[in-house]
């Protein structure tokens, strides 16, 4: 398998966390600024910018710049919490209750209850598939975008039925 920019990323250990992360190109290109990450993911803060290529013709946020952003997160707070297992997001949705009109900060929190019942079910089951919420917030405080990401947890090596050849 090739090594990708965030693998190469990942080696440079002079650089915290939050710097690796807004680094990674395709977040370095949208401009993202991470405010607030905790050492485990458990609580992370991150601002996505309005500018004019995240602008749609109306001068919102676009979708595909939140989903983008918001995709990696929960996956990422898993690999943290869960070594040792393959972890990838299954399922994203986007409920745009506002528009974004202005710089967007995107909340996620990963309670320890979440944690503790995810771990009973990889230890029941070896594998999981939680389902995360979190949410994007305008500079006006509001919320406009609500977001569930649902996570698969896997033992590594594992290859699901749809993944089988032959299907």
């Amino acid at each position: 398998m090739a090594k990708t920019n965030l693998h190469l990323l990942s080696k440079l250990g002079f650089l915290s966390e939050a710097r690796r992360f807004a680094w990674y190109p395709p977040f370095w290109m949208m401009r993202v600024k991470v405010l607030e990450l905790d050492d485990d993911w458990s609580h992370v803060r991150i601002k996505l910018p309005l500018t004019w290529v995240s602008a749609n013709a109306a001068g919102n946020m676009f979708g595909g710049f939140q989903a983008n952003l918001a995709d990696p997160v929960p996956a990422i707070a898993c690999v943290q919490k869960f070594p040792g297992y393959r972890v990838a997001t299954k399922k994203l949705e986007l409920d745009f209750l506002r528009v974004g009109s202005s710089d967007l900060t995107l909340q996620f929190d990963f309670d320890k209850q979440q944690a503790e019942a995810i771990q009973m079910e990889l230890d029941e089951h070896g594998r999981a598939t939680p389902c995360f919420e979190m949410h994007y917030v305008r500079e006006d405080g509001e919320v406009c975008t609500l977001i569930k990401n649902t996570i698969a947890i896997r033992p590594k090596g594992y290859v699901g039925n749809h993944d089988r050849k032959g299907r």
